[in-house]
């Protein structure tokens, strides 16, 4: 599973909006409870259960549900922000016991909770309709170079190329 703070790297596809998808969100992007949208913004369908995977759109990085959805449960436990940057950062490694962050909102919650920044800490035992998780992939290695086309400048690698690390 992915840390607090690679879940929201991932989330924001490089954005700084409240959501990958701008300042708003619609129950057309997002799987939530279209009843209380996000700051005014204009009611619409609540789904009342979760959706697949690519039912919405994908944020810019080609990764699905993000916002809303399922909470999605992260590796690591509720870490202290500092005003002073950190590249990184890790909370306590969760244990079977310690609380884990979840992130990313659900089909049952409101619209505002959906954004890239928000965060709740739950018990490992909880088990909710409203819950998933995702995995991601570390490199542990440079890995072979990539197949280009003939006479293709080459590009970098994860977050070199404007992509997600690890790509």
């Amino acid at each position: 599973m992915p840390t607090e703070a690679e879940w929201e790297y991932a989330c924001r596809a490089g954005t700084a909006t409240p959501f990958s998808f701008g300042a708003t969100i619609t129950p057309e992007q997002v799987n939530y409870d279209g009843n209380y949208p996000y700051a005014g913004g204009e009611g619409g369908l609540f789904r009342e259960t979760t959706v697949p995977v690519k039912s919405l759109p994908a944020n810019p990085w080609g990764l699905y549900e993000m916002h809303g959805n399922v909470w999605e449960w992260c590796a690591d436990g509720l870490r202290d922000y500092t005003p002073d940057p950190i590249d990184d950062p890790t909370g306590p490694l969760a244990g079977d016991e310690q609380p884990r962050v979840v992130r990313g909102g659900s089909w049952d919650y409101l619209a505002w909770i959906a954004r890239s920044a928000f965060r709740l800490l739950y018990e490992p035992g909880l088990v909710l309709s409203s819950q998933g998780f995702r995995l991601c992939l570390r490199s542990i290695g440079p890995g072979p170079e990539p197949v280009r086309a003939a006479g293709a400048a080459p590009k970098g690698r994860g977050g070199e190329a404007g992509g997600p690390p690890g790509g």
